[in-house]
């Protein structure tokens, strides 16, 4: 008879031992979290601050610099005390919450991705008509079907995978993931399964057909269009599309990894990819849309300044104190 039980905790076994180094990994990994915080949470002031960017377009990229501060944070407080840590354990309750946090941040980003495709297609396709299509109302909307299905859908998901009886507690990655606690379960997964085939064309599938028609139609109206129609596209394209394809790559990568056998790649390699999606989408998005959209751009730029301004300022005052 198969011995099947609810463990107390995980024990995370792709963690390896690295010595002295492990002290530059933290530092590393770090800095890579501070300039995320920064970054982000920059460009939510700025869009939050200045009443020239309350326009759907930055408020949608408002919702989606929130979503990276959220699941980064999900992720390297956990992986700092990680890296540090001589037994890399993790308690059940714990280990659920953060399951719960990075699916909540991974579906987010998809629905976010397609709801701005979606404000791209109104403006390019309707520039005229753009104003009457995406009112306020229609923004909140919006903004709550980003937010609220994926909640409930990944809520969904952990009660069905914290129910199951599990014969083991070793999950192969540097964080929880909800398909290797499935695989470590001995009771009937059929429920997991037929709910997941229920939820995926709605939280997936759903974001995927609103991205590609909206492209086809952008796509259509630039080759008919004026040079100054394609321009629009361009410039306004370039970071949704780079940013798109940038986290299909990472979360393409993190699910082949968790279903198939990547024991021929070195351990470092797989612990790197899988923290792609969780790691460079969050860098990428503020330079991308910061660098990309020149009204973003400037009055970054003049925050900051005046931000520096202020801390010479500060400085003078004290040295004269």
């Amino acid at each position: 008879m198969i011995n099947t039980t609810h463990f107390l905790c995980f024990s995370l076994a792709a963690y390896f031992d690295t010595g002295i180094s492990k002290y530059l990994y933290f530092m590393i990994i770090m800095c890579l979290y501070i300039l995320i915080v920064c970054s982000n949470l920059l460009l939510i002031v700025v869009i939050c601050m200045n009443r020239s960017l309350h326009e759907p377009m930055y408020i949608f990229l408002c919702s989606l610099f929130v979503n990276e501060l959220f699941g980064s944070t999900a992720l390297f407080p956990f992986l700092l005390i990680q890296i540090l840590s001589d037994i890399h354990t993790v308690f059940a309750p714990f280990c659920f919450l953060q399951v719960f946090c990075v699916y909540i941040y991974g579906c987010v980003e998809f629905t976010n991705l397609a709801i701005m495709s979606y404000d791209r297609y109104l403006a390019i396709c309707y520039p005229l008509q753009y104003n009457t299509h995406m009112t306020s109302t229609k923004v909140t909307l919006l903004i709550a079907v980003t937010w609220l299905p994926p909640f409930v859908a990944v809520f969904v998901t952990i009660c069905l995978t914290a129910s199951l009886q599990l014969c083991g507690n070793i999950i192969n990655q540097v964080y929880c993931d909800n398909y290797s606690i499935i695989k470590l379960a001995c009771s009937d997964t059929s429920v997991n399964n037929i709910y997941e085939l229920i939820a995926a064309p709605l939280i997936v599938y759903t974001p995927i057909f609103v991205i590609l028609y909206t492209y086809m139609k952008i796509l259509k109206v630039c080759f008919s269009g004026s040079k100054q129609t394609r321009q629009k596209a361009v410039s306004t394209c370039t970071p949704h599309l780079t940013s798109l394809m940038n986290f299909s790559f990472g979360v393409s990568f993190e699910i082949l990894q968790s279903r198939f056998n990547m024991g021929s790649l070195p351990n470092i390699l797989r612990i790197l990819l899988s923290l792609y999606f969780l790691t460079f989408q969050p860098l990428l998005n503020p330079v991308m849309y910061g660098l990309n959209m020149s009204k973003i751009r400037i009055i970054s730029k003049t925050h900051i300044l005046e931000f520096v301004g202020k801390c010479r300022l500060f400085n003078r005052f004290f040295q004269l104190g």
